[in-house]
């Protein structure tokens, strides 16, 4: 297939024959494969552009990055995983930790730069040795667990962020994005939490409007009075330009806080190459290693000039499932509207002014969901924490990580939270494993199904487009 650029016109290439699918070597007409570059452009909004606002990085740089990353994705798979490589939201309670410890932007990026080499070098080694070198180290007692520390660890930075900034449209918004996730159907459910962010923006401008400023705290300790949604910033912000770059720093706290999301972003990997190639009828096992190496790789180039962290998208798994059509001509075309995007600085400005109470609203449910996909992953491969050997390390290494223990070694070096949590996972369990009676051992699935549902979202899907 070469570098995967050429594709056969699919059919009439107006729309997919019945019951067939377009295939990723495949495209529809020019103008509907742009149309549907939009459309993922718009399923990957909601979370591509959280990520770096609740991170403190660059909107404008991060959906420029994302483009780069697919197109480095694309390449690198040469056309044969269709995916969109959006800002991972599991580096947002990393970064919350390094900026309380004093880091900046610099060290944010420089940790989450070690990660994605690490993560390059867990795909090359998945390549050499197969996916069982990830899982005998990694089983999926162990990844459910850490996603789910991951996830539950941000929990105080919604209640003492974001929430007390205005509660009353963090609770009318968290409302409204609960019902869009489960009342509507199809491609709207899956731009549920950008619907979320557009009604609480519309929200906040609306009580501004009616009720003049609101009394909380603001960018500080002390409340003070301040505008709800604040567009002083759109309106001094440039319609054309390149976004702020910066070098990344590098620190031994920092990357230690960091490493651990290296397994959910193996996860989510191992779960996106299953869901393509089931969908798709093309078995990519094969494939497992370089999505792992080229996400890795993309990452670093990201961080590497002050972007976040890219990972495959599931919210675009849905509109592929939805629509049939899993051509990455699709996906050039949405790297290329992310390219035009990042090279906005107007369009950055009114992301970076979603409001604080709107993000409490917002993260209540996506950090919820982000750490219950860890309890996702231990349902769908059958783990049994009924088994203390599977118990003993997942209770202590989630009470940890959530509740924020640490453990000092002299003046200089910390560990806690989620570093601290993750390694008491992945050692007790193993420890444990060593030691336990043979009654107690069983064998884990060598491959897990990663942080989402594709299965019962694909057959859902199916149904809805036949009825």
């Amino acid at each position: 297939m070469g570098l995967g650029v050429r594709w056969t016109l699919h059919g009439d290439g107006r729309t997919p024959a019945p019951g067939a699918v377009v295939r990723p070597d495949e495209r529809l007409s020019w103008p509907r494969t742009v149309g549907l570059g939009a459309q993922h452009v718009v399923a990957m909004f909601g979370a591509s552009f959280v990520a770096p606002v609740l991170m403190g990085l660059d909107p404008n740089l991060a959906i420029m990055m994302s483009g780069v990353a697919t197109i480095l994705f694309l390449l690198a798979t040469r056309g044969r995983i269709p995916s969109y490589l959006g800002c991972s939201l599991s580096f947002v309670g990393v970064a919350a930790i390094i900026r309380a410890q004093g880091g900046g932007s610099a060290a944010v990026t420089g940790a989450i730069f070690v990660v994605g080499g690490v993560l390059l070098l867990s795909g090359l080694a998945v390549r050499r040795f197969g996916a069982r070198v990830i899982h005998a180290a990694m089983p999926p007692v162990v990844t459910g667990a850490v996603v789910m520390l991951i996830g539950f660890n941000l929990a105080p930075v919604t209640a003492t962020v974001y929430w007390p900034q205005d509660q009353w449209t963090a609770l009318l918004t968290m409302l409204f994005t609960g019902l869009a996730v489960v009342c509507l159907r199809g491609f709207w459910s899956r731009v549920a939490i950008f619907l979320g962010l557009v009604f609480g923006y519309a929200l906040s401008w609306i009580l501004d409007r009616l009720f003049g400023k609101i009394h909380s705290v603001h960018g500080g300790t002390q409340a003070v009075d301040h505008w709800r949604l604040d567009l002083s910033g759109v309106s001094k912000a440039d319609w054309i330009g390149l976004p702020s770059l910066h070098t990344p720093s590098f620190g031994w706290s920092a990357t230690l806080v960091a490493l651990p999301v290296v397994i959910a972003l193996i996860a989510e990997n191992a779960g996106h190459v299953k869901a393509v190639g089931e969908m798709t009828g093309d078995p990519l096992d094969d494939q497992l290693g370089t999505a792992i190496s080229a996400d890795g790789a993309a990452t670093m180039l990201s961080t590497a000039v002050g972007g976040p962290a890219n990972t495959t998208y599931s919210e675009n798994i849905g509109v592929m499932a939805a629509t049939r059509v899993y051509s990455t001509a699709a996906y050039w075309a949405a790297a290329g509207f992310a390219l035009l995007f990042g090279v906005c600085p107007k369009f950055g400005a009114v992301v970076a002014a979603v409001p604080g109470g709107v993000l409490g609203g917002i993260t209540v449910i996506l950090y919820g969901m982000i750490g219950l996909l860890g309890a996702q992953i231990w349902v769908h491969n059958k783990v049994d924490l009924r088994n203390p050997l599977n118990l003993v390390p997942v209770a202590a290494g989630i009470i940890i990580g959530i509740g924020g223990v640490s453990l000092k070694f002299g003046k200089n070096f910390e560990l806690s939270g989620i570093a601290l949590g993750t390694l008491v996972v992945l050692t007790g369990y193993h420890a444990l494993r060593a030691l336990a009676p043979a009654h107690l051992k069983r064998q884990e699935p060598l491959l897990d199904e990663g942080t989402s549902g594709y299965d019962s979202v694909v057959e859902d899907d199916s149904k809805s487009t036949h009825s």
